[in-house]
């Protein structure tokens, strides 16, 4: 089966006592929310950090869809209830739309 990859790009607030409290939260990430990314089509999902800047990458089934993904996260009520307490800790990219959180990365280079 076919894989798509996705990077994307969020950062965090720029507090050690916010980033501490991020990343316990993503060791016991809560189980509806595991549930809604594998039933998305999502296979893999790592998340990376450095300093306050994190990298999400993604490899999902070729049918994958952020905007799908995107839809169903807005009628969930646990996504949502994730996502609004992770957005005490995260903040947009300065170049974001208003409202946008996690934004797509363009693919530069592969070998």
């Amino acid at each position: 089966m076919n894989t798509k990859r996705f990077c994307l790009a969020l950062d965090l607030k720029d507090d050690p006592k916010l980033i501490t409290e991020y990343e316990t939260y993503h060791q016991q990430v809560w189980p509806e929310i595991l549930e809604s990314i594998r039933e998305s089509g999502i296979k893999n999902m790592e998340i990376y950090r450095a300093g306050n800047r994190l990298m999400m990458v993604i490899e999902a089934e070729e049918s994958f869809s952020l905007q799908k993904k995107s839809e169903a996260d807005a009628n969930n009520l646990k996504v949502q209830e994730w996502e609004k307490l992770m957005w005490k800790y995260q903040q947009a990219l300065p170049q974001a739309r208003s409202g946008e959180k996690w934004m797509l990365m363009e693919k530069i280079f592969e070998l």
